[in-house]
């Protein structure tokens, strides 16, 4: 018989680095019915959840699977979520991230008597260049975006914002920091750092880690701390609402590196790679995180040397193995 107390989740967009491990939080955690999206092209390789295709620039499937479905929490993943990739394809960054959030909300406000939570990710990218002297971002910190995919996603907010003002929809958005952990693509620093320390472990490189600009300062939080946050937003955040998810305090991609470097054992060089510099950086940002903490009640417990080590082991597992990923 089915038990409809159980909640029933929806996680768009769940290809995705973090979207396995939000699944596997709201199903073995949370007791969720977990249904999860993905693009036709892409492969979810999770056990035991309903996965549906699904193109979230096509209106009329979004509504038809939601209409469907109907779950009453909506978790929107769905982005073009790399920095590097929204400088060189800034169109398809502002199509996945400004359209995809829009076919959404307008796919939720078609179907008669259906108003489910929707938490809409964005990013701490938002707040982009800082006032002199600032680095510590509140949510009523003003946005400053420096870079194609921060503009669409403080575009999302507004969005999100403006759709749960005037239609009283049910909307929470997030600004996430940086969130590390296992499988995510190399496209970011601390995976891209492992993976080339791993490749020097098992002797398939020179002992050289090539880099990006070493002296940013940002906030790194494992994933799964991460998604504990979504969790608990879906449940107890304030409808039309922003809130920062990171851990408050910021390190330097350098200290990153060399504490990467440490958990090695073996005497690694540092080169800078110009591919690897962005057009415009922001030297330093960390989250204010008390609104969520006051909200929600939520820290993070894992310790970022836990994090690096199992990223670390975890590449060097993929290399020994014959796995390679982008």
């Amino acid at each position: 018989m089915e038990n409809n107390n159980i909640k029933k989740s929806l996680v768009i967009g769940a290809a995705g680095f973090v979207g396995g491990y939000l699944a596997k939080h709201l199903r073995d955690d949370l007791h969720r019915d977990t249904i999860l999206t993905k693009l036709p092209s892409e492969e979810i390789n999770l056990d035991g959840f309903s996965v549906y295709d699904l193109d979230i620039l096509q209106l009329y499937n979004v509504r038809a699977i939601l209409d469907q479905i109907r779950p009453d929490e909506i978790y929107h993943l769905a982005a073009q979520s790399s920095v590097s990739v929204s400088w060189k394809n800034p169109r398809l960054t502002a199509e996945v991230n400004i359209s995809g959030c829009i076919d959404l909300l307008e796919a939720v406000r078609s179907i008669e008597n259906y108003s489910p939570k929707i938490l809409l990710i964005g990013s701490g990218e938002e707040y982009g260049i800082l006032p002199k002297g600032v680095s510590l971002v509140s949510e009523d910190t003003p946005v400053n975006p420096i870079n194609p995919y921060a503009v669409t996603k403080a575009a999302q907010n507004m969005i999100g914002r403006l759709y749960a003002k005037s239609y009283g929809m049910r909307i929470v958005m997030v600004r996430a920091f940086n969130h590390i952990g296992k499988g995510q693509s190399v496209n970011f620093a601390a995976a891209d750092f492992c993976r080339q320390t791993a490749e020097i472990i098992a002797g398939r490189r020179e002992n050289v880690i090539k880099a990006g600009n070493l002296s940013a300062k940002r906030d790194f939080t494992d994933v799964r701390d991460i998604v504990r946050a979504y969790g608990l937003l879906a449940e107890k955040g304030v409808d039309g609402e922003t809130y920062n998810v990171g851990s408050g305090k910021s390190i330097s991609i350098e200290e990153l590196l060399c504490k990467i470097i440490s958990l090695s054992g073996k005497s690694i060089k540092r080169e800078i790679d110009p591919d690897k510099l962005r057009p415009s950086d922001v030297p330093e940002i960390r989250a204010d995180i008390s609104k969520l903490k006051k909200d929600t009640g939520w820290q993070p417990i894992i310790p970022l040397e836990q994090t690096l080590t199992e990223i670390l082991m975890y590449e060097l597992g993929e290399i020994l193995n014959g796995k390679r990923r982008v």
